[in-house]
């Protein structure tokens, strides 16, 4: 049964990180130190499992985390694993020079 709003704000985790399951490999992670923490499971095209971290509720909600997943599905579909293309970009951007000018 997937996910409510209502369900996500006030679900909590007692002793141990638990998980609120919603649809196609979408879950909240629940932790005891009270953080959540939206995951997603999928096959890699090469067909290992990989966990990719869609974002932190309540910034992110269960509409935008559904989003997410849809659009991480299509990238899949089009053949390209989101979890290296997230990688990649994030090196991306960390091997970039800045101009800074002279102080």
């Amino acid at each position: 049964m997937p996910l409510t709003e209502f369900a996500v704000k006030f679900a909590k985790s007692i002793a141990r990180p638990t998980k609120l399951s919603d649809s196609g490999g979408l879950y909240l992670l629940l932790h005891p130190s009270s953080g959540k923490w939206w995951r997603w499971d999928y096959r890699r095209p090469g067909g290992t499992r990989n966990t990719l971290s869609l974002g932190v509720y309540p910034d992110v909600s269960l509409k935008a985390a559904r989003e997410r997943r849809d659009e991480a599905r299509r990238q899949l579909a089009n053949g390209v694993d989101p979890g290296s293309k997230r990688i990649a970009e994030k090196s991306a951007v960390a091997d970039s020079f800045e101009e800074r000018p002279y102080s």
